[in-house]
């Protein structure tokens, strides 16, 4: 499984984890396997970032553009935080609303107007040095 691979990546230091409350939140209710993934992520000693006003401001500004619905505020909070804390790539599993190329290039051209860098929305298949391959 690709969540594996990049597990494992983040486990060698391949890659560096960077979360925010929100994964957390969201994962609060998931089952066992997900929360035992990530106690896991979290040993890995992520970066966090908050939820801010500024990050608070650009997911607004998203949602205003009319890139996601008022129903996936989370999903716009999402990348505005790893868009103002300047992440390399968000890494996501929802391919209907945020692994999306068209979605990516509307989110980017919001965080231009405002001066903020383009942000690479990929896959874990996409990111993991590992993959389903096994160690």
């Amino acid at each position: 499984m690709w969540s594996e691979g990049l597990l494992r990546d983040f486990e060698m230091g391949l890659l560096n984890p960077v979360l925010s409350e929100l994964v957390t939140a969201e994962l609060e209710s998931a089952p066992p396997d997900v929360l035992e993934k990530l106690a896991a992520l979290l040993e890995c000693e992520p970066e966090f970032v908050d939820i801010t006003a500024e990050v608070e401001e650009l997911a607004s500004a998203y949602l205003a553009r009319g890139i996601l619905s008022e129903n996936f505020a989370d999903d716009a909070r999402h990348i505005a935080c790893a868009s103002v804390a300047e992440v390399d790539v968000l890494v996501s599993w929802n391919f209907k609303h945020v692994v999306h190329l068209e979605k990516m290039r509307l989110f980017n051209a919001v965080n231009m107007e405002r001066g903020y860098k383009p942000i690479q929305i990929l896959s874990p298949r996409e990111v993991t040095k590992h993959g389903d391959q096994g160690g």
